[in-house]
Formats: C-alpha cells, sequence, structure tokens
C-alpha cells in the first residue's frame, strides 16, 4: 500500500468513527440501554444495518488494506444517514466511483436552466453531459430531426442516437466528418473519467450496435478540429449553423446553442417553432 493509499483509509477510518458516534441507536431503531464506551452506535451496529461482516467492517475503520464495492459503500451510507456531500466524501476517501451520483448527474440541471433554454429559441440548444445524455432542450433543437419527445427519455443519448436510430442517421449533413469529430470528442472526455462505468457501458452497447461506431473507435483519434459550422438537413430546409458552446456544473458537460451562419437560415429557424403542436394549435384557433 503506497502512502497516499495509507493516508487516504486512515481518513476514511475516521470519517466513519466520527459519522457512527453521532447517531444514537435510537434513532435508527435499536435498542439504547446499557453502558456505552463512546457515543453513537458500535462498530457491530453498523455492521448489522448495513448487512456487512463486523471483521470486515471493523478492519475499514483500521484503515487495513481490504476491497470496497458501491454496493457496500451505498449500505454503509445509508446505514449512517449520511447527506449527498458526506456520500460523495466516503466515495472519494475510498478511491470508488458512485453509480447513485453518476446516475444523478445524468438527470439534473440547476432550476430554471429550461427557462434559460426556452428564452433561446428559435436557435437550437440542447444541454448535455459529458457522456453526451441529452438532458434538456429547447424546441428548436427538439424538432431539428423529427419530434425527440417521441424517443424514451432513456435512449436520449446522442451519440446512441446519431449511432443507432434512423431519424437521426442525417443528422448533420456531412455525417463521416460529425460522427468523427462526436467520438473523438468523447473519447477525449472519456480519459478524464477512466473510473466511471457508465462511461465504458456506453462505449459497449455502441460497439455491439453500430459496426460504424466501431470503425471510428477503433482509431483512437483524440479532439479533431471543429469545422466552424454545421448543416442540418431538416424539414424546414438546410440550416448552416455555427456552434456555440458554454460550459455547465451539471454532469461536467455543456450546452450548445446554434446561431445561424447565414440570412437564409436566420430566416428558416423560426419555422422549427411552428412545428411545435401548441404552435399549431394556436394557429388553427
Amino acid at each position: 500500500m503506497s502512502r497516499t493509499d495509507r493516508e487516504r483509509r486512515v481518513e476514511l477510518g475516521s470519517f466513519l468513527r466520527a459519522r457512527r458516534e453521532r447517531i444514537s441507536p435510537e434513532a435508527v431503531g435499536l435498542p439504547g440501554g446499557g453502558r456505552r464506551r463512546t457515543p453513537g452506535l458500535r462498530r457491530e451496529e453498523v455492521a448489522q444495518l448495513a448487512g456487512v461482516g463486523i471483521t470486515w467492517y471493523t478492519w475499514l475503520e483500521q484503515a487495513r488494506d481490504i476491497n470496497v464495492s458501491a454496493p457496500v459503500l451505498d449500505a454503509i451510507a445509508r446505514a449512517l444517514r449520511l447527506d449527498q456531500r458526506e456520500r460523495a466524501h466516503l466515495f472519494t476517501l475510498s478511491a470508488t466511483v458512485d453509480l447513485e451520483a453518476q446516475s444523478r448527474l445524468c438527470s439534473a440541471l440547476a432550476p430554471g436552466y429550461q427557462l434559460f433554454l426556452d428564452q433561446l429559441d428559435p436557435f437550437p440548444a440542447v444541454a448535455l453531459s459529458w457522456r453526451y445524455d441529452i438532458l434538456a432542450y429547447n424546441t428548436a433543437y427538439r424538432f431539428l430531426r423529427g419530434d425527440l419527445e417521441e424517443i424514451p427519455p432513456e435512449e436520449r443519448n446522442f451519440l446512441w442516437l446519431f449511432f443507432t436510430h434512423p431519424d437521426y442517421r442525417d443528422f448533420v449533413e456531412d455525417r463521416d466528418n460529425g460522427a468523427r469529430h462526436a467520438v473523438a470528442k468523447f473519447r477525449t472526455h472519456l480519459a478524464t473519467h477512466l473510473g466511471d462505468p457508465l462511461g465504458h457501458e456506453l462505449v459497449g452497447r455502441l460497439l455491439a450496435a453500430s459496426p460504424f461506431f466501431a470503425e471510428i473507435w477503433s482509431q483512437h483519434d483524440v479532439a479533431p478540429d471543429d469545422p466552424g459550422y454545421k448543416v442540418f438537413p431538416t424539414d424546414v430546409g438546410r440550416l448552416r449553423v455555427m456552434p456555440q458552446r458554454l460550459l455547465h456544473s451539471e454532469g461536467d458537460g455543456w450546452t450548445m446553442v446554434y446561431t445561424p451562419a447565414d440570412d437564409r437560415t436566420a430566416a428558416l429557424l423560426p419555422r422549427l417553432l411552428d412545428r411545435a403542436p401548441s404552435a399549431r394549435s394556436d394557429a388553427i384557433a
């Protein structure tokens, strides 16, 4: 065990002791009678609540060199009633990826973010996580290809749609360069999230579902130059746009806003909004 690992495990043990000593047995439904040398829960009580062995849990607090897993840490976090910040600290000290937290990152944006995106109409705008999960979007982006609302939320990942969904096969006019650029950017982001199993799970699904993705992935390209503009072939016409990239903290991702690159596109973009059911209803009324 390296010195850094040792220090991290010692800190983990101290953190666990501090957290169990602040919880009374009565608070977790255990009898509180009898004399206790220290306040709070005993080690065996935490082990009981978490469903782990008392010896294993004792070794964990003693900074022994033992293996830990995300499910067991989840059980300990629940037994000790850790809040989100404490839970994140527990997983960091354990050098383990918190799958539950990663899942939250995929689906949560700050309150009011949707209002921000809506104000950008008729410029298409979409908020993405580093895995290209589609977190939120405005009406103009919704109707770039078909209707994004008709796709189940769990399938709303741009890479997954681009390589497997027929409506998104021609999302951009130059499919080959668009695909290579997206995959290279994703590989660059993955290199900074190597401990994230959700990213690797996405790669596995794409490799199994798309020979085109597998071909590009095997070339190990990283972050090629962006062409500077994109062309979207849409139902309202050919849109030539300039991508504007805004960073946000949720999902360690960014928001893409597509502004018109010529007057023709500027005139066509509002027609995307006409495709919304509410807009058609208003027009009929």
